[in-house]
């Protein structure tokens, strides 16, 4: 069942449009069943669930027959969502009998729902002649059929595939769904990156000059037959006959009509030599895959692995084909910070990544750049949207491929509407964050490139709470040097001076990788990371430290920050190492102070000991991406849980009051670092606590303060007890929502967010 299941998927994967995907599933489910009916009935996302497609139904009956939600058995498996399984339809009470189908000749009926993301999208149906139901064996068989055909569905709509029945039209223009990663909205094209050698993540891309596209990719294969001719010439003395024989069967792949003419006749068609390329192993690999010779099956990854050189080669010859215009919309199936750097900020438009959440690093810098993204699109057909014109929806998660006339003149509306509210919060830039009873909270920027510095200082900023120190070391090929990060930080310390700046030091692993440093964990979040890996390399921490005392001399503005502690132990250790580097500078003559040194509190075990924290750092700063993360066991930068992540769950609300509070007792200021200082609903419950200082994007600045400045602490207070009436996020969220309407201040939740769902596009 297992090898039936697998080949279908691979069939499935290889059709060509959403109408050859229902026709073969219809047909390979009902001989491997050996049921006599198997069809399909899709949602048309109004009133119906209609027949697409049938094997053993009569085939007049395919787009007429339609049956309202929740009317029929198709309905009633759609309503339950879950499966249906019966030895004679027609006694139950929900069968409808639709004449025209013929289907009262087979009374067993076995339907699965079709679900993707909480959505039924149809329902999938068996019917046979013998009156009995169906075992266990083959209801699971059909559950797994269902669960693959939802995702190619998912991806139809996303494109706008359609299926045409006469007037039916089913399935076009609708939105992929993916998280709010950083707000705003970008109109622009595709532009799909992908990392070096990954075939699986090329896109498809049409060029004009397919003579010169042939050219570069026959000199790729000549490089990989000669780097292969070496690898048997070396290996000559120490393989047997037979191991070299390997080496002589990729020769002969290399020199296949298969490999080579099949993707040169792609090139002829127009496909760019990557792309393919891409198909053309894809192919082979399909092919073997069918065969159930074991020994033919392992040269699988063979193939796989001729296909990586060949495009290595290609990219090396500059075929990478990135072109970055104005308004390009970055796409991929995981955006990195490298990725980022490479576009000019001037013609980056949006960002759109298959993986990561609202609190990854590329959507935190997204933020930074004021750049709309969505993040966890896990739905993004990334190999057809090269090129594609792009509508991306920043506040509520949204994509739109080739977006209507409709869609596109409601969100340029309302961008026009967002300009306007951010023009008139400029006007707040001189003024103080200071509540109505005379409660200030000081306003920070989050940095992390000297690139921000401009848009911080424009948006009012009181200074850096958090500079994150890992992005010079992520865009290099190495470790900067001591001079290399001494020159980055004065940089930063001398365009805030005398505002204060908070360097943290070196924050890696996790979701922020160095591609000089790997870190290959099974869990990473729980791994190797932040002031672990900097403790157990003294050679990296003390050479950082260095560099940020040697930048202070004579600004003295900056504070260091700790990232990920567990223990005090950690604590001691690191001030002991900082004061080290502190009497190894003045020792050579260099005059400088001893810096405030600060503890981010972010993993649940140092929340129960931030009195025992304070009593060794100068301040505490709350870093709430993470201590959500862990408190609520939820992967934020897994699509499939992200939407669990929240920051305003009632428990992360609790913890925060048990820091503050333990902070106030202490006489140390509290910080939030954290994405929760940009949410407008969680700034009022901040505030409520009594929160030092909220450090934030620098275009969330104007909004925050706005919000600050129309509440009393007293009534924000009030407000944070009322919401601890709550038991769940979301209704913490209505509750909040309703205060800030009340106030007349829910635009600045809702500017540019448009009410698309309304639309008839």
């Amino acid at each position: 069942m297992l090898n039936i299941l697998r080949r279908i998927v691979e069939e499935v994967n290889a059709a060509q449009g959403l109408e050859q995907v229902l026709a073969l599933i219809v047909n390979r489910v009902k001989a491997n069943m050996a049921v006599d009916v198997c069809s399909i009935y899709l949602w048309d996302h109004k009133s119906h669930y209609i027949l697409m497609a049938t094997d053993g139904l009569h085939l007049q009956s395919v787009g007429s027959v339609r049956l309202q939600h929740n009317q029929g058995l198709v309905g009633l498996v759609a309503g339950r969502e879950e499966t249906v399984n019966l030895h004679n339809a027609t006694e139950n009470p929900s069968y409808v009998y639709f004449p025209e189908t013929g289907e009262e000749q087979y009374p067993s009926f076995l339907g699965v729902p079709i679900i993707h993301k909480r959505s039924v999208l149809g329902v999938l149906v068996v019917q046979r002649h013998e009156p009995r139901k169906f075992d266990t064996d083959q209801e699971a068989f059909l559950i797994t059929v269902a669960a693959q055909l939802a995702s190619v569905i998912a991806h139809a709509e996303a494109v706008g595939d359609s299926i045409v029945l006469g007037n039916l039209s089913l399935a076009a223009g609708k939105p992929i769904y993916g998280l709010a990663g950083a707000p705003g909205v970008a109109f622009g094209n595709a532009v799909v990156v992908y990392p070096p050698a990954d075939l699986d993540a090329v896109p498809d891309r049409q060029i004009t000059d397919t003579q010169a596209e042939q050219l570069v990719f026959i000199d790729a294969v000549s490089s990989v037959r000669d780097d292969l001719q070496k690898l048997t010439d070396n290996l000559r003395q120490v393989l047997s006959a037979e191991e070299r024989a390997l080496f002589d069967a990729y020769q002969l792949m290399l020199g296949s009509d298969a490999l080579v003419e099949n993707t040169l006749a792609r090139i002829r068609e127009g496909n760019w030599a990557s792309g393919a390329l891409r198909k053309t192993i894809e192919d082979y690999v399909h092919a073997f895959d069918n065969v159930q010779d074991a020994y033919i099956k392992e040269r699988v990854e063979d193939v796989r692995d001729l296909g990586r050189r060949i495009l290595s080669y290609l990219q090396k010859s500059g075929r990478s084909g990135y072109q970055f215009p104005k308004g390009s919309i970055l796409v991929g199936d995981i955006i990195t910070a490298t990725m980022l750097a490479e576009v000019s900020i001037k013609n980056l438009a949006g960002v759109v990544s298959r993986r990561g959440s609202t609190t990854s690093h590329v959507a935190i810098l997204a933020r930074a750049f004021n750049v709309p993204a969505v993040m966890g699109a896990a739905d993004m057909p990334i190999a057809r949207v090269d090129g594609q014109p792009l509508i991306v929806d920043g506040y509520q998660g949204r994509v739109y491929i080739s977006p209507p006339d409709a869609v596109t003149q409601e969100y340029r509306r309302l961008r026009v509407e967002e300009d306007e509210l951010s023009a008139e919060l400029a006007n707040l830039k001189e003024l103080p964050a200071q509540t109505t009873d005379g409660f200030s909270v000081h306003l920070y920027a989050n940095t992390g490139l000297i690139a921000d510095v401009s848009p911080a200082l424009s948006s009012g900023a009181e200074g850096v709470g958090l500079y994150r120190t890992e992005f010079p070391f992520m865009i290099r090929e190495r470790f900067p040097s001591e001079d290399e990060q001494t020159q980055i930080y004065r940089q930063v310390l001398t365009a805030f001076a005398p505002r204060p700046v908070t360097l943290r030091t070196l924050d890696v692993g996790g979701d922020k990788a160095l591609p000089y440093f790997p870190i290959e964990e099974e869990n990473p979040f729980l791994g190797w990371r932040g002031i672990r890996i900097t403790l157990d390399h003294p050679e990296i921490f003390l050479v950082q430290v260095r560099a940020m005392l040697r930048a202070n001399a004579g600004i003295g503005n900056m504070r260091i920050l700790l990232p990920m502690i567990t223990t005090v132990d950690e604590v001691d250790t690191a001030i002991r190492m900082i004061r080290r580097a502190h009497h190894e500078l003045l020792d050579n003559g260099i005059t400088i102070e001893m810096p405030e040194v600060g503890v981010m509190v972010e993993v649940p075990a140092a929340v129960y000991q931030v009195a025992s924290l304070a009593k060794r750092a100068d301040f505490i700063s709350v870093g709430t991406n993470d201590l959500s993360q862990y408190l609520l066991a939820v992967d934020r930068n897994n699509p499939r849980v992200a939407s669990l992540y929240d920051c305003l769950h009632p428990s992360v609300i609790r913890v925060l009051m048990i820091i503050v509070a333990a902070c106030k007792e202490a006489g140390k200021p509290v910080h939030i670092c954290g994405e929760m200082a940009a949410d407008p609903y969680a700034v009022l419950l901040l505030l409520g606590m009594g929160v030092d200082s909220l450090s934030v994007n620098a275009a969330s600045i104007p909004r925050m303060k706005y919000i600050i400045r129309n509440f009393s602490q007293a009534n924000a207070e009030e407000i944070l007890h009322l919401s601890l009436e709550y038991e769940h996020g979301q209704s913490i969220r209505h509750f909040l929502h309703s205060v800030l309407v009340e106030h007349g201040l829910d635009g600045l939740v809702h500017a540019g967010r448009a009410n698309i769902e309304a639309m008839k596009a």
